[in-house]
């Protein structure tokens, strides 16, 4: 039977209950990662991760007997589990706030986001080492086994079970921080830690407290997850971006709004299924965008008038390494014997990269704005310039024009809906966005799926340039890679790149000045974007490929972590980083899985040891020694004239 629109009842009702049962893991996982921020001001994108340790514990318990068959330990079933495994994510969780967490409480927003990516890639690159990519199987406890028919629809007792058990957990939990003397304590001790130390409370180990609850959510989440998903390492990475798509969507902090924004995100994408199945992956994104237009600061977040950008810049002004000229003529000699030192494919590759680096550093380094997205402009060019060469027959410099001029419009319209926000809400929205042309690519026809577009050919360029020689292709690489740090350090020297560096230093003197720094940070989030597609066109007649690697989640970590590496806000330490990165990556390819642990670790040890990078630590270290030479020289000045006068 059939209404009038030609949708069974049936179908109706079973979307919208396994869109429910969705929301109730998006308002669980939302709440865990809303109180996280709203008491300790930390993006905990390894939330992901402790949701994949919360399933994988329940079927370590469950597998006991098998795991350990020397040992005659008993199988702990769902029940245990859902009591136990919770309490050990949460135990995991205290200890590596203490150890990890509690090092960047007094550092920028963005040094606590970028600390928990690297440990999430750390923790399923792991996971991913010992059990590859298949899932594991954890049945569903007996007492919950079957279901009921309802006559509209037929309800598994295991599903209304977590559906109930979530909404319970998640208002309790509401209670117990809106409305309890210990929820005002926490509030308290995050907004006047000094006033809450002199009643006595313990502040650090509160806030410890705090991360360990939010985590035992994940843990929760994930033991009542075991038995309707496969339990395996990426089903984490998976859940994690649609999660903070709806902590921003509810507002980020707020305890309600990740409540209602889950269930209700969920229900969404179940109606989406029924009436428009190919727009269920992007619905929530789209959503996001529509809300932050219209509200900001999300449905339930409080909206303020506060600018502030991140200083985490490592660059020194006056600085040798800072001298574009300079090293402009020492890329150009470096690059122009690079390929009889390395492949010229590997010396492409490094080029491409750092490109992308430079491009992404404008924005994060001299804009101070931490953005999660810039994958989509990368990828989004590199389709564009593929599928214009290998279906259209579109001369190559052609190709790198649309490319640039797509990911310039994305840009564009991506900046003008997240530049309003700051800090955490600007990542997320930047990444948010970009997961929307993701899905695209992955459902569009023209991009091929998976397979991507293959066997693009370089062509002529301006009809007399046969690029499909590798040491023709490299040297026009060597070119477009040095106008662009032309370019670039044209840009940063101009009075907008000095109004732009001021912003990123102190925003609200910016704004005093009279400054409209909001279209300042616009422009440079567009250049950047342009940049990026400028990379991302190069990839793509280079390699002869554009695949969902070049728009995945992965891609703009990478240019972070190049970022990271070599230097954030130096002229110099994109390139350096993209040089160090693509070397690992092509070294530890023989590793397999594990070249995610270590690109893991490498995140942790940068955002902990090495905040400047390489180039930003060298330019401290030579700022020192002439700041002691000069020291010396003055101190022996003084010395010498305190000796002539003793002698006259």
């Amino acid at each position: 039977m059939t209404d009038l629109i030609g949708i069974s009842p049936a179908l109706l009702f079973g979307q919208l209950f396994i869109g429910l049962i969705n929301g109730s893991f998006y308002a669980l996982m939302s709440l865990g990662v809303a109180i996280i921020f709203g008491m300790l001001r930390i993006g905990n994108f390894v939330h992901g991760a402790q949701y994949m340790l919360g399933a994988f514990g329940a079927w370590y318990l469950y597998n006991l007997p098998t795991l350990f068959p020397g040992l005659g330990l008993p199988s702990i079933n769902y029940w245990w589990a859902l009591i136990l495994v919770p309490i050990g994510v949460a135990a995991i969780g205290a200890l590596m706030e203490r150890v990890f967490i509690r090092k960047v409480y007094d550092l920028d927003h963005a040094y606590g986001l970028l600390l928990t990516v690297g440990l999430a890639m750390l923790i399923e690159g792991l996971f991913n080492v010992r059990y590859g990519a298949a899932g594991q199987r954890y049945d569903v406890p007996e007492l919950l086994r079957g279901g009921v028919n309802l006559g509209f629809m037929f309800l598994p007792y295991y599903r209304a079970w977590v559906v109930v058990a979530a909404v319970v957990v998640c208002f309790g939990t509401w209670f117990l921080i809106e409305r309890t003397k210990l929820g005002s304590y926490l509030r308290a001790a995050t907004e006047n830690p000094d006033l809450v130390r002199a009643f006595g409370i313990n502040v650090p180990r509160m806030l410890m407290l705090t991360y360990a609850f939010g985590v035992g959510l994940a843990g929760f989440a994930g033991v009542m997850a075991a038995p309707i998903y496969q339990v395996g390492p990426q089903m984490g990475q998976s859940i994690i971006i649609t999660i903070f798509a709806v902590v921003v969507i509810g507002g980020m902090g707020s305890i309600s709004g990740a409540i209602f924004s889950g269930l209700m995100m969920g229900l969404i994408e179940g109606l989406t299924k029924v009436f428009y199945p190919q727009a269920s992956t992007t619905v929530i994104f789209i959503l996001m965008a529509i809300i932050l237009v219209l509200r900001p600061a999300g449905l339930f977040g409080r909206d303020t008038s506060v600018h502030s950008v991140a200083d985490v810049s490592s660059g020194r002004s006056g600085s040798i390494l800072e001298n574009g000229r300079l090293w402009f003529v020492i890329l150009l000699a470096v690059g122009s014997i690079l390929p009889f030192m390395l492949f010229p494919i590997f010396a492409m590759k490094i080029l491409c990269f750092a490109l992308f680096a430079m491009a992404y550093n404008l924005i994060f380094g001299y804009g101070g704005l931490l953005a999660f997205g810039h994958a989509a402009f990368f990828g989004a060019a590199s389709y564009v310039a593929a599928h214009m060469a290998a279906v259209w027959g579109v001369p190559p410099e052609l190709c790198i024009l649309a490319g640039v001029c797509a990911s310039t419009v994305l840009g564009a319209l991506f900046g003008w809906l997240a530049i309003r926000r700051q800090g955490l809400y600007f990542a997320m929205i930047t990444l948010a966005l970009a997961q929307i042309v993701y899905f695209y690519a992955v459902q569009a026809d023209w991009t091929h799926g998976e397979d991507g577009i293959q066997s693009v050919p370089r062509g002529m360029l301006f009809g007399f340039i046969d690029l499909s020689n590798a040491m023709t292709m490299y040297y026009v690489m060597l070119a477009v890679f040095l106008a662009a740090f032309a370019f670039l350090y044209r840009v940063l020297h101009s009075p907008f790149g000095q109004t732009l560096k001021s912003i990123r230093e102190n925003e609200a003197r910016s704004i005093s000045l009279g400054y409209s720094t909001d279209n300042y940070k616009l422009i440079a989030f567009t250049l950047s974007a342009a940049l990026s597609g400028l990379a991302g066109s190069m990839k793509a007649i280079i390699f002869q490929i554009a695949s969902l690697a070049d728009v995945y989640f992965m891609t703009s970590a990478d240019a972070l972590l190049m970022t990271l590496i070599g230097g954030v806000g130096t002229l110099l330490g994109p390139v350096v980083g993209a040089a160090v990165v693509v070397t690992l990556q092509t070294k530890l390819a023989t590793f397999g899985a594990w070249v995610v642990v270590m690109q893991g670790a490498i995140f942790v040890l940068c955002v902990l040891f090495l905040r400047k990078g390489i180039v930003g630590t060298l330019e401290e270290f030579l700022s020192n020694r002439i700041t002691r030479q000069s020291d010396r020289a003055v101190a022996g000045e003084v010395d010498g004239k305190a000796k002539s006068g003793i002698a006259s």
